[in-house]
């Protein structure tokens, strides 16, 4: 459950910085706020600071910060005026509005930054940690007839050397039902052992080889230096796997509409979004693989959401920075209120999304087993 509870602070405190960025960015400038929120609707508890209110309201679904003069049917008092947000320069504004996005690179970064350096990644290895003793037909395993044992490392296969979990794997899956030689360490000798691999169906209608034995496990961690590397390096992984599955939700989202009424599980689970719920469930999930696991779970949340904004579609914060564009490049004001359907549309296919993906974690629940 610890997994859980990790990833539901992740997710508020990515709302919070995300807002915070806005916040911070509108005062630097010198732009008004005059209010900062968690979650929409009634207000639960708040307290003024200042010219600004600082509350939480009743629906923990994102937040707000209130800029005065970014909503384009509001009335500016004229004790604000030259305090607005419609009358500051382009770059400003951009500072303003990608504040918020920038935020989820920037703790994603971070995340993976720790989860490289400090946390460490667990990684698989050839030591074998347990042998099976059995196969589903009450049979010895391959292993245990061999004779293998925890804590042999294999080193290679018929000669072959598998210095990965990965490579021992793929050796023996392509060897099924064949008689091999393997070359492992016990108690610092190297020793030979001959075992007869089983014969197993694969997900292909095919067969593959098995052994019986499950990998060991170690923490592999970097340097200082290295770490910056290996975050930079994982946080561009984690963009172009967001933009692609986010390209995938939108491409497919009639069929997984269709997919969801007709409770085809298998189209669902292709190109399912995710909702706090789900997002929680899986939380709870990576706490058994490890601590790395579940920061990074909400590393990934940060950079799906900071792409998600950046969309130039308003009232998305890229929407907002697409106006503040149009607008340097015209020369002139933008009529923002003529995007009122434009917003309307965006807003209606947000709420529809995470109604579908609450009644999806709600009804098929995903899971990582």
């Amino acid at each position: 459950m610890i997994g859980g509870l990790i990833v539901i602070v992740g997710i508020i405190a990515m709302v919070m910085i995300h807002e915070g960025g806005h916040f911070i960015a509108a005062k630097a400038v010198g732009m008004k706020a005059t209010e900062f929120f968690f979650g929409f609707g009634p207000r639960l508890w708040s307290t003024q600071k200042g010219e600004t209110e600082y509350g939480i309201k009743a629906i923990p679904l994102g937040g707000y910060v209130r800029v005065v003069g970014m909503n384009p049917y509001e009335e500016v008092d004229p004790d604000d005026e030259g305090r607005t947000y419609r009358e500051k320069p382009f770059w400003q504004k951009s500072v303003v509005v990608l504040a918020g996005i920038g935020s989820h690179f920037v703790v994603a970064f971070i995340i993976f930054y720790l989860v490289a350096t400090a946390v460490g990644m667990g990684s698989v290895t050839t030591e074998i940690d347990r042998v099976q003793a059995t196969l589903e037909d009450g049979t010895r395993s391959p292993a245990a007839v061999a004779g293998l044992l925890p804590g042999d490392t294999v080193l290679a296969l018929d000669g072959i050397e598998t210095p990965e979990w990965e490579d021992l794997v793929d050796a023996i899956a392509s060897r099924p039902g064949e008689e091999v030689t393997l070359s492992i360490t016990r108690d610092d000798r190297r020793l030979e052992v001959t075992a007869h691999l089983a014969s197993l169906d694969d997900e292909v209608g095919g067969k593959r080889g098995f052994l019986g034995v499950t990998p060991g496990r170690e923490t592999v961690r970097v340097g200082p230096i290295a770490g910056f590397g290996r975050a930079a390096d994982t946080l561009g992984q984690a963009t172009v796997a967001s933009v692609d599955g986010m390209w995938r939700l939108f491409t497919s989202l009639g069929d997984l509409v269709s997919a969801t009424i007709s409770g085809d599980t298998e189209r669902i689970d292709e190109s399912r979004p995710a909702s706090p719920i789900g997002l929680v469930r899986i939380g709870a999930e990576t706490e058994a693989l490890g601590l790395a696991v579940t920061l990074e779970l909400v590393a990934l949340v940060n950079v799906f959401v900071g792409l998600f904004n950046l969309i130039p579609m308003y009232p998305l914060d890229g929407g907002h920075f697409a106006v503040a564009l149009y607008e340097k490049v015209r020369g002139r004001p933008a009529d923002v209120r003529k995007l009122a359907p434009v917003a309307a549309a965006v807003v209606i296919f947000m709420v529809l999304l995470g109604v579908l993906a609450i009644f999806l974690d709600i009804t098929q629940p995903f899971s990582l087993r």
